[in-house]
């Protein structure tokens, strides 16, 4: 009976955890001219390297097995703070699209739309990678590969490039990605 009570208590808790992930911590955006500050840089080539399979297994080769797991942890933690990183941009340019799609012309409404789709898509991406690099942490032998995600985020700038230009011609707007 106790055992019953612990598991519906970390399901809940679970659920509340994700639902809050999904929700965002990302304040009201108005358009995208008020994204400095609120988004964070990161390096997608840099990303790809460390969710790189041929580069985990040419270090698998070539290190020690205890030297490797070390490695890899560290590689791991890393990813995961790309990719936390990424959830939270793409949080705050969600809501950009929410504001961009309540525009009277219905092209900025529309790319608002697709910025909204695809934020919320890399938004669950992110959190499936993230317990897929936290599972990699505790089994460094385990091959994951959430590479997928600098792809969607590439997606979802040049939307954001896109609703820039439309919003005000002379100016695109950017996040910061080096790529």
């Amino acid at each position: 009976m106790i055992t019953t009570f612990v598991l519906i208590a970390i399901a809940v808790l679970a659920l509340a955890f994700f639902l809050g992930m999904l929700r965002g911590r990302a304040s009201a955006v108005a358009d995208a001219s008020n994204l400095r500050g609120r988004t964070r840089s990161l390096d997608l080539v840099a990303f790809r390297n460390l969710v790189d399979p041929d580069e985990e297994n040419y270090l698998r080769e070539r290190l020690p097995r205890g030297e490797f797991r070390a490695l890899q942890r560290e590689r791991l933690r890393a990813a995961l703070d790309y990719v936390q990183c990424v959830a939270a941009n793409a949080a705050v340019l969600q809501r950009v699209g929410e504001a961009a799609r309540r525009s009277e012309d219905p092209r900025v409404a529309a790319t608002g739309q697709e910025l909204v789709d695809t934020a919320l898509d890399l938004r669950i991406y992110a959190l499936l990678a993230q317990g897929k690099l936290y599972a990699g942490i505790l089994i460094p032998g385990l091959r994951i590969s959430p590479a997928r995600i600098a792809d969607s985020y590439e997606h979802l700038t040049r939307a954001l490039s896109r609703l820039g230009r439309l919003q005000t011609p002379p100016h695109p707007y950017k996040i910061a990605a080096t790529l």
